[in-house]
């Protein structure tokens, strides 16, 4: 079972492959990507305690950070990329949007599969889409010149149906019935394994028209955007002081954004070859968050 957690990556890979060549096998289960992540949520819940939430609050500091780097460096780094490789104007549009947006939650799945802090992951996640009502469209206004909604509502409620309420089912069941939970934790984190490759597959066949038409340019600006917001998200914290595990969870949170909030922004506000960006990120920082989940998750 460890080896096939560890294998991660490896399964990610194959199924998305699997999933760009016959997306018709996958594209049927879209209904089902809430309550995967819902699922995964619920494991992360088990294997937390309310006190990991209250030490958080205690000492915001990097709650803080974490937000700042988000909302400050991720556009930045969108904006320049564009900019030096110079992309269509439809497609640095993309990339802003991508950049503008929160932290998804696929960043506390893989803060959970590399051994990260969960319970920090998911409040910054939350935060961050709260604050995304107002950054989101500030953001875009400054970097694109054009004033967007964002829908406030559906990000709030998405956050307590897939993060909120799953992970608060999981805490609570641990508290009454911890004595009892020993084999089921041991098995969650491959039933997370399986959900999330499971979850990137789904969006592979869901994106795969979009998928072919992107050029070599727009691959490299995703994945440079995604690893600078990797390396500054790790690389500040420590400059800072904090422990290991804070650098971990922050260097995910700030590389890993809700690019599915993107794509509809690009879509409803701009034009299809705007959705571009974040149909490539949604797939992108999954893989490379699987590939750092699984060496994170063996270094001590």
């Amino acid at each position: 079972m460890n080896l096939a957690t560890k294998l991660f990556p490896l399964w990610a890979i194959l199924l998305s492959a699997l999933a760009y060549g016959f997306p018709a096998l996958f594209t049927p289960l879209k209904p089902s990507l809430f309550f995967l992540l819902g699922l995964v949520m619920f494991g992360m819940g088990i294997s937390l305690k309310a006190n990991d939430f209250l030490a958080i609050l205690k000492s915001p500091k990097p709650i803080f950070l974490g937000l700042l780097i988000q909302f400050l460096c991720m556009p930045f780094f969108a904006w320049a990329l564009s900019s030096y490789l110079q992309l269509p104007l439809m497609l640095a549009t993309g990339m802003v949007l991508v950049g503008a947006s929160p932290g998804g939650t696929a960043s506390n799945v893989i803060c959970y599969l590399a051994k990260a802090n969960v319970a920090l992951s998911i409040t910054i996640t939350t935060f961050s889409t709260l604050l995304a009502v107002v950054m989101t469209p500030l953001l875009s206004l400054l970097y694109l010149g054009k004033q967007i909604d964002v829908p406030a509502m559906k990000m709030l409620l998405d956050i307590v149906k897939i993060i909120i309420l799953p992970v608060t089912a999981g805490l609570i069941i641990n508290h009454f019935f911890s004595a009892y939970l020993g084999r089921i934790k041991q098995v969650f984190p491959l039933i997370s394994v399986f959900s999330i490759v499971l979850i990137i597959a789904i969006i592979v066949a869901l994106n795969q028209p979009q998928l072919g038409s992107i050029g070599i340019l727009l691959v490299v600006a995703v994945a440079l955007h995604n690893a600078l917001g990797l390396i500054v998200g790790y690389w500040i914290p420590c400059m800072l002081g904090m422990d290991k595990r804070t650098c971990k969870t922050l260097a995910i949170e700030v590389g890993m954004q809700n690019s599915g909030l993107a794509v509809a922004l690009a879509v409803k506000y701009f034009a299809p070859a705007a959705a571009l960006a974040g149909a490539l990120f949604s797939l992108w920082h999954n893989l490379s968050g699987s590939l750092l989940a699984a060496i994170w998750s063996r270094a001590k």
